[in-house]
């Protein structure tokens, strides 16, 4: 993991909401690194903003590929928590006039996509941020790609419930290409 990669300023409109703008690179082929398989070694917070420090780690597989002739991809997330089965989908969909992509997630537990993250890639990295509600508080979440080595990518997430002046790192996935 890379905590020296700036998180970038966050940016609200007069209603509050995020202003969030594409990077000149941004493009259709931002994942491209991440097609096919892969093996993960996560590591998750075990509690989310409570000053936890105990980190929970398991393995997992992903497998992604693209949709909509390019503009989008699907990937399947497979883990076993507590001896039970998981499974995780996320579905990625980049608008060629806005240059942004959305990231949806759902998951075996609940059975509802999620709203999404949005952002882009710059220098192979990529930022992308929510409003969110996490136990009925408001945060910003972010997602972050760090795709600079790209047989080993590395994901990682986070949450600031101060309008992004502090972030909580939660989750990390250190992924290996398979194929």
């Amino acid at each position: 993991m890379d905590n020296n990669i700036e998180i970038p300023q966050l940016i609200f409109d007069e209603n509050g909401e995020l202003i969030i703008s594409a990077s000149d690179s941004s493009s259709k082929n931002d994942f491209d690194f991440f097609i096919g398989k892969s093996t993960i070694r996560n590591k998750k917070l075990k509690k989310r903003l409570c000053n936890c420090d105990e980190w929970i780690e398991f393995p997992s597989t992903q497998e992604m590929y693209t949709i909509l002739h390019g503009i989008g991809n699907i990937d399947n997330f497979l883990a076993t928590f507590d001896g039970e089965p998981f499974e995780g989908m996320t579905v990625r969909l980049f608008n060629p006039k806005t240059k942004l992509w959305s990231i949806y997630w759902s998951d075996s537990n609940t059975g509802v996509l999620d709203k999404p993250v949005v952002g882009s890639f710059e220098n192979k990295v990529g930022h992308f941020f929510s409003k969110d509600l996490f136990e009925k508080k408001p945060v910003i979440q972010v997602f972050r790609w760090d795709a600079r080595d790209e047989k080993n990518p590395i994901w990682s997430q986070a949450m600031s419930d101060d309008k992004g002046k502090t972030w909580e790192w939660n989750w990390y996935m250190y992924m290996s290409k398979t194929n």
